[in-house]
């Protein structure tokens, strides 16, 4: 594996650039940054993550768990407190915002052990250190 580091942003996106354009397959090439170097990204044409879908599908369905919840038990155990409505919402925005972060939290989790594909044992992660610089890793055929 060919190892390229480098001091500062710029000849890394060269060096980048360069090694794509002599026609370096995407799929060869893994960067470390001590940083997010959103140009990389772009140049790499790394995929979006699909992870908010899950975390927003979570999250709608606690919003909508908690207000089912709290209305299912107020008209099934009514209790009059001098004319007030038996279905009131301000109070129950609160146990809808609760389980709105709850569901959610536990979605993107559930989400991100999914698409990292965990636990699969025949992943093997390599190690790939950078010593804080930014560095390209070309693999060789």
């Amino acid at each position: 594996m060919k190892r390229f580091t480098f001091d500062d942003t710029e000849p890394f996106l060269a060096k980048l650039r360069e090694l794509l354009a002599t026609g370096t397959p995407v799929e060869r090439i893994e960067v470390a940054t001590p940083f997010p170097v959103h140009e990389a990204l772009l140049l790499l044409k790394t995929p979006v993550s699909r992870l908010k879908f899950f975390t927003f599908t979570g999250a709608l369905t606690g919003f909508c768990a908690g207000f089912a919840l709290t209305i299912y038990s107020a008209t099934s155990w009514p209790m009059s407190h001098g004319g007030k409505p038996i279905v009131s919402l301000p109070p129950f925005m609160i146990i809808a915002f609760e389980l709105t972060i709850l569901l959610g939290a536990v979605a993107s989790l559930l989400g991100f052990l999914y698409l990292a594909r965990v636990p699969a044992p025949k992943y093997i992660l390599t190690s790939i250190e950078a010593d804080g610089k930014f560095a390209i890793f070309v693999e060789e055929l």
